[in-house]
Parts: structure tokens; C-alpha cells; sequence
């Protein structure tokens, strides 16, 4: 008997033992990353929320792309959590429709501020989880801040049309109103602005929002999510507000097929957003898309290039390419072509590559290994088209993680295959064009329109570049780069891009429901067009 307790006890100090190994492996728990458990994590997270912290489904690691290391663990939502959470979201949304627009924007307003103390420690799990530089997942919560702060005045804004009516005694006029419940899908690449932009404009309608991150960034949705409901909570409103459920596409799909999801926003690339289209349309939803990217700068021989060689490299490198908005396509008028390829190659040779941690760090990791694979891909299919590998190119096997060397190609036709394809990665093909209009057409030709910039100093380069026979894209620069868009503009592009529109302007109609209103204030009852029905 005793033998059987010793070994009882054997077992059970080894299976601690393993466990504490297990646990202390975690990034979590070296000192260096003590800001994580500021905003609430731990060891083991739960990641779903509808007033209440729980998780049904897989158990997964989140991993950092530097080191590829174990960051803590995240207990996934089921379908059946997921069912709890739209159950929860019709009955917030209850509540918080009838509350005055502007009392819902200052319970936003405290979101943003909320959001504020929490600047530091939040940018550095952004840093750490998606493998962003600091200045840039900082950056980022500033977007999510900024969106705050336009929401709340955009509360007390909202605008709907009068307009005369032809008939005696009537009064036409136009009335707004929100859908109800938005299903919210975000991507790895900005895992805290875009579920930011939909959330707080969503917020202001008049509606509650159920949100699914990206699986690979579950951290950064959990500790976003806690600082939104320590809001909620403190203001006596539902969690369910804001709900959050983690996942993969099992909840991507019952969000997209779910008819008391009114307006699916999806952020992401082509291939999967025109399932989610397909899916939301078959059964009458809204849907708002925010996909892919084959970004151009067109550089004209009259350009400043003290501008335009700063605002290339930022472009093309920032986020190691990994934006929507990054440039994958430079276009250079023949004059200036070799002297723009030599000061972007000095440019490229100065980059300090490392941890995203780092201070000096400018140029961090790709996200997973996934994308290295279709970075090296990408690689060998420019070289078996023609093209030639001026700059970069290859792994960097020397140290832990994710990182590739910033590429530029030149020598491919400009409607090679695999520049026409876009590769979330920071390779940047350069071609050299004759003229705007050449250019023109080249920026065009790709199947996406979201981002384009041109850098020239002739005023009809300019209105010829955004009139209707220039850029088709959704965003049309001039001197500035393609990536780093401001908030108060409507973000979003056309074609393959998927045509929504996201933030500022007038993209808050896209959260709710338009009513035109005929109000018959008189004691008689005449037809439109003088129709006489007698």
C-alpha cells in the first residue's frame, strides 16, 4: 500500500514538474513581456466574451513571429459559444438601441480613453503577437483612439435628407437607423484598427457587434475585448455588446450564414472574402469587404525624389509588406529610372533588421512560416519569369523566427504573372514605363484597386492622375506613399478589393438602414405624378 502511494506521489510530482516546464516556457512569464499580464492575460485565456470570460473549443498557442516561441494559451469558442453569444447580442442590442446616439458616443468616449492608459502595454502585445515594430503596433491603438474620438462627435451628427414634396400637406424626409447586430472579421495584418474602425462607427449606429480576430492574434482580440467590457461594465450595459468569440473559419462560417447577423464586415484576402460574399448574399445580408492589395507607385521624371525615395521604402517595407496598402509595384518613367533603383537600393541596405521589440528595430518578421514559404515562392516564380534579383532575396537563416530580406526585382514585364499576383510579403517588382499614360494603364491592369500614389510636381499630371480616366483605385495619392492612410477619409477600395468603405466620411451608412419617410400632415390625400384614383 505504501509502495502504491509513493508511486502515486512519483507520478504526480513528474507530472507537475512537466506541467511547470510547460507553463514557464510561455513568453508570459519572463520578465521581459510582464507588461501582458497588465492587460489581464495569463497562462491560459479564455476567448470568448458576451458579458461573461469562457471557451468551449480547441485550446490553441499563440505564437510570436520573432521567435517563433510560445506566447499563452487561448481556449477557442465552439459553434455552441458562438450561439450563446448572438443569443446574448439580440438581447444587449435591445438595450443599447434605445439609447440616445450621443450617450452611446460618450460610452465610446470612455472607450477611448480606456484605451489610452492602455496605449503602451497593448502596442507591445501587438509588436509581440503579430510581429509589427513598437512605433507601429503603437500606431495602431492611436487608429483605434482617433476612431473613438471621430465616433463620438459622429454621434451627434447623423444626418438624414428633407426634400420638397410635390404634393400639398406632405413632408418627405429621410430616416437612418441601425441594422442590429454586426458580425465583425478581422485579419492578422492590423489586429486592433480595423476591429477599432467597425466597432466604433458600428457603436455610434446604434448597433452591437460580435468579433472574430484572426486565430494567429487571438491575444491581442481577448485583451482589447477586456479593456471594451471593463467600459461596459462600470456604465451597467451588457458585455454582450461587445462580444467576442476566437476561432477559425468553423465561426468565420456560421457568422456569414447566420441571418440574425445583419452586416458581415469582412477584412481579408480575395479568395476568402468572396466565399464570405457568396455565403452573406445567398441569403440577403449586408456585406462589407475589405480584401486584397497589388499596390503602385508611379514615379514621373519630374518628380522630388528626395520625397519619393523615403516614401517608397516606407511603403514597400514598412510592416515587412505585410499592409493592404504596401507597394508590391514600383512604375518609373525611363529618365529617372536607374537613379531611383540606386538610392532605393542604398535606402534598402540600411534597414535595421531585428526584433520588433527593439527600439531600433525598422523591419521585423513576417507573420508565420506560411508566408515565408509563399515570400520564397514568390522568389523563384520572379526569376523563372525574367525577372533578376536586384536586392535581397532570400531567408535569413541566422536568427529565430520568421524574417526574410527585403527584395527588389526588376527586369519582369510589367504584366508578368507573379506581378500581377499579390504576395502579402515585402518584395517590390520595379518596372520602367514611358509616360503617365503608360503608367496609367499599368496601375489598372491588376484585379485589385485599393491603394496608388503618384509622384510628380505638374499640376495636369496631378488632375489627370485622380480625374475619371486615372487611378480606378479607392485610395488616389499624390507625394505621399501608398500606405498610412488618415482615419477621417472613407478607406476601402474597388475591383477585387471588394468596393466597402470603412471609418471616416460618409462610411457609417454602411452600418445601418435608410427609411425614406412621406408624412401626410394635411386633411387631404392627393397621389404622386397627379394620379387620379377614382
Amino acid at each position: 500500500m505504501n509502495h502504491m502511494i509513493k508511486l502515486t506521489n512519483l507520478h504526480r510530482q513528474k507530472f507537475l514538474l512537466q506541467n511547470f516546464k510547460r507553463m514557464s516556457s510561455f513568453l508570459i512569464n519572463e520578465p521581459r513581456y510582464a507588461f501582458l499580464k497588465d492587460l489581464g492575460l495569463g497562462e491560459n485565456n479564455n476567448g470568448v466574451y458576451n458579458g461573461k470570460w469562457f471557451g468551449n473549443g480547441e485550446t490553441i498557442q499563440s505564437i510570436s513571429p520573432a521567435n517563433n516561441k510560445p506566447i499563452a494559451n487561448v481556449n477557442q469558442g465552439s459553434v455552441q459559444d458562438y450561439n450563446q453569444c448572438v443569443d446574448e447580442a439580440v438581447k444587449a442590442w435591445e438595450i443599447w438601441a434605445e439609447i440616445p446616439a450621443p450617450k452611446r458616443g460618450d460610452i465610446i468616449r470612455q472607450i477611448g480613453e480606456s484605451l489610452r492608459k492602455f496605449k503602451e502595454p497593448l502596442g507591445k502585445l501587438i509588436s509581440l503577437e503579430m510581429g509589427k515594430i513598437v512605433p507601429e503596433g503603437l500606431g495602431e491603438v492611436q487608429e483605434f483612439i482617433d476612431v473613438c474620438d471621430y465616433a463620438t462627435g459622429l454621434s451627434r451628427m447623423f444626418d438624414g435628407k428633407i426634400f420638397p414634396s410635390e404634393r400639398p400637406g406632405h413632408f418627405l424626409m429621410e430616416q437612418w437607423n441601425p441594422l442590429g447586430i454586426v458580425g465583425i472579421i478581422s485579419a492578422f495584418n492590423f489586429p486592433n484598427a480595423v476591429f477599432g474602425w467597425n466597432n466604433s462607427i458600428s457603436l455610434a449606429c446604434g448597433n452591437v457587434t460580435l468579433w472574430k480576430g484572426a486565430p494567429s492574434t487571438p491575444l491581442i482580440s481577448i485583451a482589447t475585448t477586456k479593456i471594451i467590457a471593463s467600459v461596459l461594465e462600470k456604465n451597467n450595459l451588457p458585455g454582450a455588446i461587445c462580444s467576442l468569440v476566437c476561432g477559425g473559419a468553423e465561426i468565420g462560417h456560421q457568422l456569414s450564414v447566420d441571418k440574425r447577423i445583419k452586416l458581415v464586415s469582412f477584412t481579408g484576402s480575395c479568395a476568402v472574402g468572396k466565399k464570405v460574399n457568396a455565403l452573406v448574399q445567398e441569403r440577403f445580408g449586408k456585406v462589407l469587404l475589405e480584401l486584397g492589395g497589388n499596390n503602385a507607385i508611379i514615379v514621373m521624371d519630374d518628380a522630388d525624389l528626395n520625397l519619393a525615395v523615403p516614401a517608397i521604402f516606407f511603403a514597400a517595407v514598412g510592416t515587412a509588406g505585410q499592409r493592404c496598402t504596401s507597394a508590391r509595384r514600383l512604375i518609373v518613367q525611363e529618365k529617372i529610372y536607374d537613379e531611383l533603383v540606386e538610392r532605393l537600393t542604398k535606402a534598402y541596405s540600411q534597414l535595421k533588421i531585428g526584433d520588433p521589440l527593439e527600439p531600433s528595430t525598422i523591419y521585423g518578421p513576417l507573420h508565420n512560416p506560411q508566408a515565408v514559404e509563399k515570400y520564397l515562392t514568390a522568389i523563384e516564380d520572379a526569376k523563372n519569369q525574367g525577372g533578376t534579383i536586384h536586392f535581397g532575396g532570400k531567408r535569413i537563416e541566422n536568427r529565430e523566427g520568421n524574417y526574410v530580406e527585403p527584395t527588389i526585382v526588376t527586369g519582369l514585364a510589367h504584366d508578368a504573372e507573379v506581378v500581377h499576383r499579390e504576395t502579402f510579403a515585402p518584395i517590390l517588382y520595379i518596372l520602367k514605363c514611358k509616360d503617365l499614360n503608360e503608367a496609367i494603364k499599368w496601375n489598372n491592369e491588376v484585379n485589385e484597386g485599393l491603394s496608388s500614389s503618384l509622384f510628380t510636381q505638374k499640376m495636369a499630371n496631378l488632375f489627370q492622375w485622380v480625374g475619371p480616366k486615372g487611378s480606378d483605385c479607392g485610395i488616389v495619392n499624390l507625394n505621399i506613399p501608398t500606405s498610412g492612410a488618415e482615419i477621417g477619409g472613407a478607406f476601402g477600395g474597388e475591383k477585387h478589393t471588394g468596393g466597402g468603405r470603412e471609418s471616416g466620411s460618409d462610411s457609417w451608412k454602411a452600418y445601418m438602414r435608410r427609411s425614406t419617410c412621406t408624412i401626410n400632415y394635411s386633411k387631404e390625400l392627393p397621389l404622386a405624378q397627379g394620379i387620379k384614383f377614382e
